[in-house]
């Protein structure tokens, strides 16, 4: 079985381990020599190159993605050559393009957050009007980890923003908490699903994950894998299917963004399920039967390694976090530390929650300066 990856960043690198487990030969198409899954990297092309990633998924039984951002075009071009692509161009569409994520849940039902299309400054104070003064501004593509999105209270602050097409403007949430619910659905039709697990964010970028969110078990939980198992069937998604949820103050869930892939809130499955994402991945796509999602313990914990150390390695601090954290898990994404970009991250696992979270961050607290 080959699989071919489009991207090479942190989510193909962490296919590898899975690939090798699996008996799956990896190919990997990066943009440049050096990315995060240098290790399995077979050519070099640009993704929006058509030609490039024809030539790339010759030979291969199926192509998947590290990130969402191979135009339609060449998706299209891919599936037109007789290549499996899972997730497949038609539920990818609603990944890559917000406005046309928000109309499809809208027009299935799907909970999320009162929305506008706006293409004047007139339309966005229009809304913004009816939505005490406040609104969130998206562009409808390209944005990730906070970027494309400001919150505004008057459209002269996003004047910038306008004249290159329509921008998606939603409600300000009320929310107490943000959550994320993945699930894994193969092309035949079975689906997996993780605990709804808790985020929290730092300067618009996920920071730590606590599996499963406290307080969800009963109505949050069967109402999350519910929304999830809805979009991905309707969507008809193949693979892994992050859905980020706002818990409201008033105790409702609502829809925030999907990804179509592994994704940073399911990192702690990698050592805290009996099945991680990115083993499920290759499995879904390849229609193999879907491991088991269960947690091997009651609590685990991600926390996102941000920026990392200013001086030398990340893998100079191993000795001392090793010694100190023995039962951390570190997976480094083989990049070059800078502040605010994500170099790695650390899971931890156990009973009781405080000491679990406590040991993730300390344990994550020794790639800081």
């Amino acid at each position: 079985m080959i699989v071919g990856v489009i991207g090479g960043g942190q989510l193909a690198r962490m296919m590898i381990p899975a690939a090798v487990n699996l008996g799956i030969e990896l190919r990997v198409l990066a943009v440049s020599a050096g990315e995060s899954a240098s290790l399995a990297v077979t050519q070099l092309g640009d993704h929006t190159d058509a030609d490039a990633v024809l030539r790339f998924a010759e030979g291969v039984d199926v192509v998947t993605f590290d990130h969402e951002h191979v135009p339609q075009s060449v998706l299209t071009a891919l599936v037109d050559a007789g290549v499996a692509v899972r997730p497949g161009p038609d539920a990818l569409l609603y990944a890559q393009n917000k406005l046309l994520m928000r109309e499809k849940l809208a027009a299935l039902g799907l909970p999320v957050p009162d929305w506008a299309r706006v293409e004047t400054e007139s339309e966005l104070d229009a809304f913004l009007a009816d939505h005490g003064g406040v609104g969130v501004l998206k562009t409808p593509t390209g944005g990730y980890d906070g970027k494309g999105v400001r919150v505004v209270r008057a459209a002269a602050e996003a004047a910038a923003w306008f004249g290159s097409g329509p921008l998606l403007v939603e409600e300000l949430v009320s929310f107490q908490r943000e959550l994320a619910q993945l699930v894994a659905r193969r092309p035949s039709g079975e689906i997996a699903a993780w605990p709804v697990v808790e985020s929290m964010q730092r300067d618009g970028v996920c920071a730590e994950v606590i599996a499963p969110a406290p307080r969800s078990a009963g109505k949050v939980a069967e109402v999350a894998s519910a929304i999830a198992v809805r979009v991905a069937e309707e969507l008809g998604v193949t693979g892994v299917l992050a859905v980020e949820l706002f818990e409201t103050t008033d105790e409702r869930l609502l829809v925030n963004e999907l990804a179509m892939r592994p994704h940073n809130t399911g990192h702690w499955s990698m050592d805290g399920a009996i099945t991680g994402q990115f083993e499920q991945h290759l499995r879904a796509v390849l229609d193999l039967p879907l491991g088991a999602t269960a947690p091997r313990e009651p609590w685990s914990v991600m926390v996102n390694v941000l920026g990392g150390p200013s001086v030398g390695t990340m893998e100079d601090r191993y000795p001392a976090l090793m010694a100190d954290q023995p039962s951390v898990k570190v997976h480094s994404y083989g990049k070059t530390p800078r502040p605010g970009r994500k170099v790695g991250h650390v899971n931890a696992s156990g009973t009781e929650l405080d000491e679990v979270v406590f040991r993730a961050r300390a344990a994550a607290a020794f790639f800081e300066d």
